[in-house]
């Protein structure tokens, strides 16, 4: 079958369009935000609740995405080519029905999702509105994160990038006109802003749709778009399933703690949101650098450079710790400003501003897991990454959130201490398993030459 259309491999290269990437879907959440808010700050309270549960369900179609992203990154080291084509239709059909088994699910029992929160019922009319018609179009993610992770596991990061450019502005401009009813378009509000998202999204699809044909050059074959073989099944889920396990857990400690601080009332809780959408630019810069790291690896796993990969995940953790850190204190320095752009609340600015000045021990922290833990997955070492999270997450941090923020009455302030701990014991525990190199001996790929040679 013909070769897919592969670019050399450089971090930065592969990286800064990452990062931009990631920067734009930061700005549609962040501008989400800011025009909601110009609603009310019960309405942030309601998109921010049923963002999570629909972050919670996203998490539960991505491991397909990343079990693609690192079998076809290692498989294009080896220069196994002609597998890169099945492997990515077994991909886009696994997760397609994945997608639309998640979509039904939000939209039949959203309201049962809710009810976990206890929101008063303003707020809980508001979020059920949003879920229904974003959960609706959950499986829009799934498709356009499958196709992304081949994009990307090819070099090719600007391409997406470029889509998320062209999203950005539609989920903008429509924004603009639900809100504030422009151009004559009817005022919906809340709802409005789930119809700019989802329309954003299908262009989304059909924009990746056709770089994964003309400018990839990968082909679909039907056949496997239909029949699956369970070797190359298996594979895929080898990665994806404990990634996604880990950050279901990771995501489902999210929600119970959105639980606790939406006890705190409707303030501490659209604090909690102003804050994460502050610090989320900092969270890019892990995530750009973590997914870049995670492709060479990829590549370097699969072409048998052990030692290359080694050194690329400790040089990019290290990096990351640094601008991390250099980002935390630009944004503390104006911790009151940025707080001022979503509200006018001097409690809520108060609050936030002892959160943000919290982000210095928290981000360094955060960004280890993040790089390490990519680098793991791309090595194959999916398995253990998985074990921390459950063990540490829900074996020590989840009760702590509660006993710091709840039993001892600290609020907030005691939940983000908790951050800060449970993101530092995780990020030394990686440290430690990528420095013992117990991880080399996972690649698929060498797996698949010792099944050849025991035939």
């Amino acid at each position: 079958m013909e070769k897919s259309n592969v670019k050399k491999l450089t971090l930065f290269a592969i990286t800064w369009p990452i990062f931009i990437e990631s920067l734009l879907h930061m700005m549609i959440r962040t501008a989400d935000t800011f025009m909601i808010s110009r609603v009310s700050d019960e309405a942030v309270a309601a998109v921010g609740v049923a963002n999570q549960l629909v972050m919670f369900m996203f998490f539960l179609f991505n491991f397909v995405a990343i079990g693609t992203a690192v079998v076809i990154a290692q498989y294009l080291g080896a220069k196994k080519y002609n597998e890169i084509h099945i492997f990515s239709a077994n991909a886009l059909a696994l997760n397609l029905i994945f997608g639309v088994i998640i979509s039904l699910s939000m939209v039949l029992l959203g309201s049962t999702y809710l009810g976990f929160f206890k929101l008063d019922s303003d707020i809980f009319s508001i979020a059920h509105h949003y879920i229904l018609i974003v959960g609706a179009a959950l499986f829009l993610q799934a498709i356009m994160l499958t196709i992304s992770a081949i994009i990307q596991a090819h070099g090719h990061t600007k391409y997406t990038m470029y889509v998320t450019v062209g999203m950005n502005i539609v989920n903008i401009i429509g924004n603009y006109l639900f809100i504030f009813g422009a151009l004559g378009f009817p005022q919906l509000g809340v709802t409005g802003v789930a119809i700019a998202t989802v329309f954003s999204q299908l262009l989304g699809v059909i924009a990746n749709f056709y770089i994964l044909f003309k400018k990839v050059n990968i082909k679909l074959p039907i056949p496997h778009l239909l029949r699956w073989q369970f070797q190359r099944v298996k594979k895929l889920l080898s990665i994806g399933v404990p990634a996604a396990i880990g950050q279901i857990s990771y995501s489902g400690s999210q929600v119970v703690v959105t639980g606790f601080v939406a006890s705190l009332g409707a303030d501490m809780l659209a604090t909690n949101i102003y804050t994460l959408n502050i610090l989320y630019i900092i969270i890019i810069l892990s995530i750009s650098l973590g997914r870049g790291t995670q492709i060479i690896v990829g590549h370097q796993i699969g072409a048998g450079e052990r030692e290359k990969a080694y050194n690329e995940a400790l040089k990019s953790v290290k990096l990351s710790i640094i601008l991390t850190i250099v980002a935390t204190i630009i944004i503390v320095l104006f911790r009151e400003q940025l707080l001022g752009l979503f509200t006018s609340n001097p409690d809520i600015i108060l609050t936030g501003s002892m959160m943000l000045l919290m982000g210095l021990l928290l981000e360094p922290g955060r960004c280890s897991n993040i790089v390490l833990g990519q680098s793991l997955q791309a090595a194959g070492d999916a398995r253990f990454m998985m074990m921390v999270t459950i063990v540490i997450i829900w074996g020590m941090s989840v009760p702590l959130y509660y006993i710091l923020g709840l039993h001892f009455g600290f609020g907030i302030l005691g939940i983000w201490l908790a951050f800060i701990i449970d993101e530092w014991v995780r990020g030394i525990i990686l440290w430690w398993r990528w420095r013992s190199r117990k991880w080399e001996d996972k690649a698929l790929v060498k797996q698949e030459k010792q099944e050849v040679q025991a035939g």
